[in-house]
């Protein structure tokens, strides 16, 4: 009977038994194969790169890679191309602006990265007002500084240039062009900003520090420094009437912020997050602060925010009780300028292919104007165009053309805020345009262009000749007039900016590789012809040159 039972017991559980095996059968053949490591580098070959990352990258792409300007850099996209393709990529460059890292980072270096990328990211640590504070060095103080200029230097007309891989600004007389000073600053110094007086002058580090240079001194000497953050971009002087020197305000990458300081002594006043919503609704955790410039009919910074699209107005006559007025643009913005009124300040959102237009006496966004592949103006250019007027133009990172913008609302409403006229770059990849007051002519580069020759080349436009139907450019192989003879680099030729009285136009050639050498050629901005080319052991990797004059009062 038991038997039976047991029999009977067994017959029935069989099928259930046998479906229990086909399914575990089943589920084993059809499991998904092991996902594949996520490449690894040694802790050491990781401090490496991420400093790499840091110093060359995260411009672009941002800290915690989620990008902006450059694409998204977290693993969900990088493992997709794995780094065979990253590393063609970073070793040849890419029409949207990426310059080539063949002649700036070795085959090593660049596979690394490769592997680097397709890691986690990690955010930096917070840096807060009292961390701020206590970087804060107030080497000499005010009442110990001279009370009138010690030197014989034209200062109106030094020039601060940026020395990008040795962490330093040279100062060169512009009347004599010779080095004056080196100081010791930060890593590539991305601005150099001129206090209201002329006296001073302001520069920030991609590292995040801040050096007060004081130029009355016999010699110019650094007379307080600090650390806004771990990455910084922009820095701004008070320039309204009766604020003249009093603030100065810097605006970090990382951590996102501003802070708002004494503008003598650079004292830590007022910190400010600008995390929050991007124009589309979205929280994003590192809204970075981008461009800033001070207006001279308000008591106000104008503060823009990369990633978020917002355009912050700061009031700064009550830092007690600060207020913001924040005005929706477009993603992602970078720099910008004034019109020739310094009534609108227009800016790159470079990833929306937009320059947005701000009305500063109002308050309130004037315009949205949609132009070429990222648009790219440093400040821009401001000049009268014969047929259209009053007109800022910008150039692009993504494509061969100059954009011209009307910018006179009053006496060419038909033209106001439209893209009015695109010249013929000699390439894309351009970073700069210049022009000045007592100027006839437009300038454009293309630094990043990876065709040597290009890189190495400058537009120059007629402003007269603007009105014919295709404007021609002169071509001037500013590279070959420094005659730096071979190097390993490309040589780049950047950033235009006149000289005090608007007759010279100076260009640096810059190869990328700071154990090569570098130059700074001056142009006779009528002639077009080579007046001096800058040669010295002390210039490493100059890119950006900044006159006092043309700094002060804004003038582009």
């Amino acid at each position: 009977m038991q038997k039976n039972v047991r029999n009977t017991l067994m017959l029935a559980l069989l099928p259930l038994a046998m479906n229990v095996a086909f399914a575990a059968t089943k589920a084993v053949k059809e499991a998904p194969a092991a996902a594949p490591a996520v490449p690894t580098l040694s802790a050491e070959d990781k401090a490496a790169t991420g400093k790499i990352y840091f110093e060359r990258c995260a411009g672009c792409h941002g800290m915690l890679r989620k990008g902006a300007t450059g694409k998204n850099l977290e693993p969900v996209n990088t493992a997709k191309l794995g780094s065979s393709r990253l590393e063609k990529i970073m070793t040849y460059g890419t029409e949207g602006g990426m310059v080539n890292f063949d002649d700036i980072l070795s085959k090593q270096e660049i596979a690394n990265m490769a592997i680097y990328l397709q890691m986690p990211a990690e955010a930096p640590p917070e840096w807060s007002l009292a961390d701020i504070k206590g970087s804060w060095k107030l080497l000499i103080p005010v009442d110990q500084r001279p009370t009138k200029q010690m030197n014989n230097v034209n200062l109106k007309n030094v020039f601060s240039v940026t020395l990008r891989d040795s962490g330093e600004v040279a100062l060169i007389d512009g009347d004599k062009k010779e080095i004056w000073a080196v100081i010791k600053t930060g890593y590539a110094v991305h601005i150099s900003r001129m206090s209201t007086s002329g006296r001073y002058v302001h520069v920030i580090g991609r590292d995040g520090r801040y050096d007060l240079i004081d130029m009355w001194s016999e010699k110019p000497s650094t007379v307080a420094t600090l650390k806004a953050g771990f990455e910084a971009r922009s820095i701004e002087t008070s320039k309204f009437k009766g604020y003249e020197d009093k603030y100065a305000v810097v605006g970090s990458y990382w951590p996102p912020q501003y802070t708002i300081l004494d503008g003598l002594t650079l004292e830590p006043l007022k910190n400010v997050s600008t995390r929050g919503n991007t124009v589309d609704g979205v929280y994003h955790p590192e809204p970075r602060v981008a461009s800033i410039v001070a207006s001279e009919i308000k008591p106000e910074f104008v503060v823009n925010v990369k990633e978020t699209g917002m355009i912050k107005l700061v009031d700064y006559s009550d830092l007690n009780n600060l207020k913001e007025t924040t005005i929706n643009s477009a993603k992602f913005l970078h720099d910008g300028g004034w019109d020739s009124t310094k009534r609108y300040f227009l800016v790159a959102a470079n990833a929306s292919n937009k320059i947005a237009v701000v009305d500063t006496k109002e308050g309130k966004l004037a315009a949205l104007v949609d132009t070429a592949k990222i648009p790219h103006p440093g400040r821009g250019a401001n000049f009268k165009h014969p047929k259209f007027g009053p007109v800022w133009a910008t150039s692009h990172l993504g494509a061969d053309v100059i954009s011209l913008i009307g910018t006179d609302p009053v006496g060419h409403p038909q033209y106001a805020w439209k893209v009015v006229q695109e010249l013929k770059n000699h390439g894309a990849n351009s970073l700069f345009v210049k022009s000045h007051p007592k100027s006839s002519n437009l300038w454009a580069d293309a630094p990043l262009n990876p065709d040597k020759k290009l890189a190495g080349t400058v537009s120059v436009y007629k402003i007269a000749d603007m009105d014919q139907p295709e404007p021609k450019a002169t071509l001037i192989d500013v590279a070959a007039m420094a005659a730096l003879g071979e190097t390993k680099g490309i040589q780049r030729v950047v950033h235009a900016e006149y000289n005090a009285d608007g007759d010279e136009v100076w260009y640096s050639v810059w190869t990328g590789n700071k154990t090569e050498p570098s130059a700074i050629v001056v142009l006779d901005d009528k002639t077009l012809q080579l007046k001096k080319v800058i040669k010295d052991k002390r210039l490493v990797t100059p890119t950006g040159k900044f006159n006092v004059y043309n700094t002060m009062h804004d003038i582009y």
